[in-house]
């Protein structure tokens, strides 16, 4: 056998090696870490706060030459901005779960429903009403729309300060609350941490998306509860997959 001939059934006979395994590549959309910041039930208050503005700007341009009842433009400023403050009252006032928020979407179908039908038997009190309607004139001129812009402002400005000295950090092996203007941390365990979500006011959820957090972690008796957490269905899949990405790390190590 020649040397050539040797040396291929070497080759042959010589066990393939492994080759190593490529290193996974880190996804850009995988996350490193999720910043879980509670804010106070004030914040819902900012359709209040945009109405003001557009409300003062519209006066300032062009409803403040008349105020009054006869200018159109001012009665319909007052009227839109007292109905949006309404609303926005009654949002932070009650809870609204999934059950009770079709019980008060059907009552009030019955309300219109029986306002129809009021009015096709006893159509002369029609006139009555419009009249006790258009007595309501609420007026108001730029400054006071601006004054009230002015005040939601500082108090957002004010909280957007505060969350930064306690918020929430979760980590693919711990937990971390920052709090306390000299930025002291406390750590907890992040494996095995459960999760919980809980979505008490559906009109809450409509503004921002809010909710509640409920965090269990392993070496911890008491749940931490996170209230008011902005955009709860991303943080609470983002906190999944991070968490998730981590327990297939521990199996392949292992």
């Amino acid at each position: 056998m020649t040397d050539e001939g040797k040396q291929a059934a070497q080759d042959s006979s010589a066990p393939e090696r492994a080759k190593p395994a490529p290193a996974k590549k880190k996804t850009p959309d995988e996350p490193t870490h999720i910043f879980l910041v509670p804010y106070p039930k004030v914040v819902f208050f900012y359709p209040t706060f945009l109405m003001s503005l557009i409300a003062g700007v519209t006066m300032a341009f062009g409803g403040e030459s008349a105020l009054s009842p006869e200018n159109g433009l001012a009665v319909g400023m007052g009227t839109a901005f007292m109905f949006v403050f309404a609303v926005n009252l009654i949002v932070l006032a009650f809870d609204f779960p999934r059950g009770t928020s079709l019980t008060l979407f059907f009552f009030v179908v019955v309300l219109v429903l029986c306002g129809v039908l009021f009015v096709s038997k006893k159509p002369d009190m029609v006139p009555a009403a419009s009249s006790f309607l258009t007595r309501i004139t609420p007026l108001a001129n730029a400054t006071f729309y601006f004054s009230i812009a002015g005040i939601f402002a500082f108090i957002f400005a004010i909280v957007m300060v505060s969350v930064r000295f306690d918020y929430w950090e979760v980590r693919p092996n711990e937990l971390l609350h920052h709090h306390g203007i000299l930025s002291d941390l406390k750590r907890y365990s992040a494996p095995n941490l459960k999760i919980e979500k809980e979505i008490n006011d559906v009109f809450e959820y409509v503004l921002l998306g809010s909710g509640r957090l409920i965090l269990n972690p392993s070496n911890e008796d008491r749940a931490i509860i996170l209230d008011n957490v902005p955009f709860i269905s991303s943080k609470e899949k983002k906190i999944t997959r991070l968490l998730g990405a981590l327990q297939v790390q521990v199996r392949r190590d292992s």
